[in-house]
């Protein structure tokens, strides 16, 4: 598989889930979230979703934890905006 390839997937996730967490997320655990980047893995089967979090690191680690609980629905999200064989699963980490 082309790097060029998982680079425009990677793109893409990126796209939609930060859009997907500015409009459709109602938890109030996540605010002041920045998607900075994604790492696909070569299957395509994974992806790390790398997001900033402004406050404290109490309001980082709700933030995250909060991402985490809606990951299953940002999954969902992404199956119906981007056509791949896979879904990937999302694995969201601070940066």
């Amino acid at each position: 598989m082309s790097s060029r390839r998982l680079l425009k997937a990677a793109e893409a996730i990126r796209a939609v889930v930060s859009m997907a967490i500015l409009t459709e997320l109602k938890d109030p655990r996540v605010k002041n979230v920045t998607v900075t980047y994604v790492e696909v893995a070569a299957d395509m089967r994974s992806a790390k979703v790398h997001v900033s979090i402004m406050g404290s690191e109490t309001q980082q680690n709700l933030g995250l934890r909060g991402l985490q609980n809606a990951a299953g629905y940002l999954q969902h999200l992404l199956s119906e905006k981007i056509d791949t064989r896979y879904t990937p699963r999302l694995v969201f980490v601070l940066d």
